[in-house]
C-alpha cells in the first residue's frame, strides 16, 4: 500500500519549509533510512530520510518550491500503483511566490541628454566575447549558491562574492546581471547609473521567522535598557596570558559567556522566562550566542554554560560557528536557551540595543573594546572600555535586578580571575 510522505516539522518555530533538492527521482527505489531530499527550514538545510521501503511515485514539492508543514511532500508505493485516491484526498502544496526571483523591469529616468544604459546580454553570450575574471582563483560559494547558479546557466566565476571572505551566497547569484562585455554589474560601474532599477530578492525561510517572532517581543514584551561601561585592561591581559599558554586559544567572548553564566547564578530572575500566565525560573543556565548567517542569525546555545571552564566554552562555540555557516546546525542546538548574548564588538560596533529573543527575558548586547581617557587614582591615564546594553523584559525583570546583574557581571569582566576560584 502507498504511503503518503508529509512535510516534516524540523524546527520548532517552522511553519513551511523549501526543497532545496531532492536525491531520488520519480521511479527510483527507495529504502528506509535512506536520504530522500534536503529540506531548508527557517534555520537550517536539513537531510531527510525516508520511512519507507518502495519506489518514489510522486514528488508533490519541486526543487525550490515551499510547502507548508503537514502538505504533500511524496508518496512511495510499489511500481505501477494507483495513488490517485492519495493525489486527491492529500492537501495540496502551495506554491511559493518568493521563491521565484523574476527580473524587475528598469524605469528610465527622464532626464535631458541622459546616456542610456547598455542592453543586457543573454548569459550565454557569444564566444568572442571577452570575459574577464572577477574571481581568478578558486571559487567559494554556497550550496544553494551553486545550486541556483547550475540551474540559471550562470558561471560563478563572474559572479561577485558578498558573503564573508568573498563567499558567493544565494543572493549574489540572485542578483547577477551580465555585462555586456562579460564582468558581472556587482564587480562595480565606475560610469555610475543612468536608470533606476531593483531587484526584489525572496524572503529566506529564516528571516521569515526572525520577523515574526522579533517582532512579537518588541511589540509585545515592554523593553527596557541599562547601559554600562566595562574596564578591560585586566580581561585583556588575562586572554593574553592565557592565549600564551601552548593549547589555550580563548575570545573575549567566551570570557564574557563564563561571566554571564556564574552572574545568572547569582542573579536567577534573569535566568527566567515569561510563559503568558506564569514565569519560569529556570535552574540551569543556557547561554544563547548569537551567530551570523547568510540569510540571517542563528542562536546556538552553551548549555549548563556555569559550569563549565574557558576552553569548553571556547571549543563549543567555534564549532557551533562552523556548522551555522554551513547550516548543519540540528535543532537541538538552537532549541532551550535562558538567555542570550549578542556580540558585534568584532565588527567595530561601539555600543547597540538588541531585541530580547523569546523565551528568554534578557539579552546582552556587547560592543567593542575601545582605548579612551580613563580616570583612576586621580590621574588621567589611557584605559580600554567595553560597553554593554542590557535589554530586559519588564515583565519579568526590573530596573534593580537588571542593574545588579550588571554590577556583578562588570566585577567579574574586570576581574577575570575571579571566575577561577
Amino acid at each position: 500500500m502507498a504511503e503518503v510522505i508529509y512535510m516534516p516539522k524540523l524546527s520548532d518555530t517552522m511553519t513551511e519549509g523549501v526543497v532545496a533538492s531532492w536525491l531520488k527521482n520519480v521511479g527510483d527505489a527507495v529504502k528506509s533510512g535512506e536520504l530522500l531530499a534536503e529540506i531548508e527550514t527557517d534555520k537550517a538545510t536539513m537531510e531527510f530520510e525516508s520511512f519507507y521501503d518502495g519506489v518514489l511515485l510522486h514528488i508533490g514539492v519541486e526543487t525550490g518550491k515551499a510547502a507548508p508543514v503537514n502538505a504533500l511532500l511524496a508518496i512511495i508505493g510499489q511500481a505501477g500503483e494507483d495513488i490517485s485516491s492519495l493525489l486527491n484526498s492529500a492537501p495540496a502544496a502551495e506554491p511559493a511566490k518568493t521563491e521565484e526571483v523574476k527580473p524587475a523591469p528598469a524605469v528610465e529616468t527622464p532626464a535631458p541628454k541622459a546616456t542610456p544604459a547598455p542592453a543586457a546580454v543573454p548569459v550565454s553570450a557569444p564566444k568572442t566575447t571577452p570575459k574577464p575574471a572577477v574571481n581568478n582563483d578558486r571559487v567559494y560559494a554556497s550550496p544553494l549558491a551553486k545550486k541556483l547558479a547550475e540551474e540559471k546557466g550562470i558561471d560563478l566565476q563572474y559572479v561577485a562574492g558578498s558573503g564573508e571572505n568573498g563567499r558567493i551566497v544565494k543572493r549574489d547569484v540572485h542578483h547577477y546581471m551580465p555585462h555586456p562585455n562579460g564582468v558581472s554589474a556587482s564587480a562595480g560601474n565606475s560610469g555610475g547609473l543612468t536608470t533606476e532599477t531593483y531587484t526584489d530578492e525572496p524572503i529566506s525561510q529564516m528571516r521569515k521567522t526572525i520577523a515574526r517572532r522579533l517582532a512579537e517581543s518588541k511589540f509585545t514584551a515592554p523593553h527596557f535598557y541599562l547601559t554600562l561601561d566595562i574596564d578591560m585592561d585586566n580581561a585583556m591581559a588575562f586572554r593574553t596570558s592565557v592565549n600564551a599558554t601552548e593549547g589555550y586559544k580563548i575570545s573575549f567572548n567566551d570570557i564574557v559567556v563564563k561571566a554571564v553564566a556564574l552572574s545568572l547564578r547569582k542573579h536567577p530572575t534573569l535566568n527566567s522566562s515569561w510563559m503568558g500566565d506564569f514565569i519560569r525560573r529556570n535552574q540551569h543556565v543556557n547561554i544563547g550566542v548569537a551567530v551570523a548567517v547568510e540569510d540571517g542569525l542563528l542562536v546556538p546555545v552553551v548549555r549548563f554554560a556555569d559550569t563549565k571552564g574557558f576552553m569548553q566554552i571556547s571549543a563549543e562555540v567555534k564549532d557551533f560557528a562552523g556548522r551555522a555557516k554551513e547550516k548543519k546546525l540540528q535543532p537541538a542546538d538552537w532549541e532551550g536557551n535562558t538567555f542570550t548574548i549578542s556580540n558585534l564588538g568584532m565588527f567595530g560596533i561601539e555600543s547597540f540595543t538588541a531585541i530580547v529573543n523569546p523565551p528568554d527575558s534578557c539579552i546582552l548586547a556587547v560592543g567593542g573594546i575601545k582605548e579612551v581617557p580613563v580616570v583612576k587614582n586621580g590621574q588621567v591615564v589611557p584605559g580600554n572600555v567595553m560597553k554593554v546594553t542590557l535589554s530586559c523584559d519588564h515583565r519579568v525583570v526590573d530596573g534593580a535586578s537588571g542593574s545588579a546583574f550588571l554590577q556583578t557581571f562588570k566585577s567579574y569582566m574586570e576581574n577575570p580571575v575571579s571566575m577561577l576560584l
